[in-house]
């Protein structure tokens, strides 16, 4: 019993390393002048003076504070939305008596079979025509239609795990539809919901393809296209790039930290359902 707990614990640090050791090269990275990747110095040492300064530069000279303004914008309007829009026929497929179900849902998860690079052209050529490219509106269009399908799936499995005996209790209660859905599903469904938040804010946040494509306009990009910008024709100062990195994660990190508790059980919930 004892050496398989050794083995796990083993197993278990090794994992932890995976993912602390990449943290840990940004950092250091972070806190180097771009004299110091020039002098041989090995990957994991300190340099002999820290360059807090870096991440001072990364927000001012580097624009960083506009690219994350204009990532939490377009997070803050499309992952609220999308929330409604998946909750709202997850409900439908899960709760409400209506004729082939499942096929429409299977119609739904199509979109999540389909890479979003194969509508790209269509979109920019559609936008352009429509003049939305280089506006927060064509970007909330694209993530809301894109994110309905994993939000879907994961709030109807949920849903499909709550007893039917609540909806009729609601019923005979005198509450209709609505009511049951506003008042009584989604509360149930606190779990899900955060799920859905932690994962749709994460891929907005970090998606690059899509708004690489339609967003052209320097005043305009978010988080993943600005930070291009730091990277030079000739030369990158990794310094400011990874200090841009790292202040770019703050916050996917505090919308985990607010959700977190809810995350396992709701992804647990949405699988065995």
């Amino acid at each position: 019993m004892k050496k398989n707990k050794f083995f796990l614990y083993l197993g278990l640090t090794l994992l932890t390393l995976v993912w602390i050791v990449p943290l840990l090269t940004i950092l250091l990275t972070a806190l180097k002048s771009r004299q110091d990747f020039y002098t041989q110095q090995a990957l994991f040492s300190l340099p002999e003076t820290l360059q807090w300064s870096n991440f001072k530069s990364a927000w001012t000279s580097g624009s960083l504070g506009v690219y994350m303004k204009n990532g939490l914008i377009v997070c803050c309007v499309k992952v609220p939305i999308g929330l409604v829009c998946s909750s709202m026929c997850a409900f439908a497929l899960s709760r409400l008596k209506i004729r082939h179900s499942n096929g429409i849902f299977i119609f739904i998860l199509i979109g999540m079979m389909l890479p979003s690079q194969m509508a790209l052209i269509p979109l920019n050529r559609l936008y352009s025509k429509l003049g939305l490219t280089n506006t927060y509106f064509c970007l909330w269009l694209t993530y809301i239609g894109f994110g309905i399908p994993t939000g879907t799936l994961v709030l109807r499995g949920f849903m499909r795990g709550i007893p039917k005996e609540i909806d009729e209790a609601c019923y005979i209660d005198g509450c209709n539809k609505w009511k049951t859905y506003l008042h009584v599903i989604l509360p149930i469904s606190k779990p899900a919901i955060a799920t859905v938040v932690i994962m749709d804010f994460l891929y907005t946040w970090n998606e690059f393809v899509l708004q690489s494509v339609f967003i052209t306009t320097d005043t305009m990009k978010t988080v993943p296209n600005g930070l291009l910008s730091f990277i030079g024709e000739y030369t990158t100062d990794y310094g400011l790039l990874n200090s841009g990195v790292l202040i770019s994660i703050v916050p996917v990190l505090v919308v985990y930290l607010i959700f977190q508790r809810y995350f396992v059980e709701g992804m647990a919930g949405a699988v065995k359902a």
